[in-house]
């Protein structure tokens, strides 16, 4: 970490990353919390950054059970230095944020991502031996400016898996996440909502409540 700044419950920070510093921000945990997490966000080249809605719900719901939550911007986003680098090294830009997250807190991680950090950041998570769980948000089974993304790592992941899509999610249609889930190792949970397209515009409630409700179920109670 270069510098920080605390502002209420959110620090602001930068982590020291593969090409330069990672602007990042901290949602404050209890100190007893038995877990930190990770989020990552969408597409950059398509206005994805740490702010973006699905993200910023996504943190508030795992900082809810008391975990400390980063969320970062990915390598040539906002003030993180860099290039975009098609997903790939963006993967190390993933296992710096998990590197200073175990590094700042050294209990067992939570990864969660959506869309294109989704992707990316399970090719990080899923191989990392921290991580004792993920949340995997509106999975782009059919990606936008990338050729394609390496999902491979999902299948030797042992770890509790929750999925998340819209039925109306235009990068994963027709049945084709449901399909892609089956193949993979338990434990794991798919969830569907209703008439929500890939950006859960007016469905982030039930985003959030099930991104809760797995973390109660599998993890731990709320602080």
């Amino acid at each position: 970490m270069q510098s920080s700044e605390l502002q209420g419950s959110i620090r602001s920070l930068f982590v020291d990353g593969p090409s330069g510093r990672i602007e990042a921000l901290l949602n404050c945990g209890s100190q007893n919390s038995s877990h930190a997490a990770l989020v990552c966000h969408p597409h950059p080249l398509y206005g994805g950054t740490m702010h973006n809605k699905v993200v910023f719900h996504a943190a508030k719901a795992l900082n809810q059970f008391g975990f400390p939550v980063l969320r970062f911007n990915f390598r040539g986003t906002g003030l993180s230095q860099g290039v975009h680098d098609h997903g790939d090294g963006e993967v190390d830009d993933v296992r710096a944020a998990l590197d200073w997250l175990d590094g700042e807190f050294h209990r067992p991680l939570i990864f969660a991502g959506f869309s294109f950090g989704a992707a990316v950041g399970v090719r990080a998570a899923c191989p990392d031996t921290r991580v004792a769980a993920l949340i995997v948000l509106g999975l782009p089974l059919q990606p936008v400016g990338e050729a394609s993304y390496d999902l491979d790592p999902l299948r030797s992941s042992a770890v509790p898996k929750l999925f998340v899509s819209g039925s109306r999610d235009q990068f994963a249609p027709g049945g084709k996440l449901q399909e892609f889930v089956t193949t993979l190792p338990e434990p794991k949970r798919l969830v569907i909502i209703d008439s929500a397209d890939h950006f859960f515009a007016g469905r982030l409630r039930e985003l959030r409540e099930t991104i809760e409700h797995f973390v109660g179920d599998t993890i731990g109670r709320r602080a």
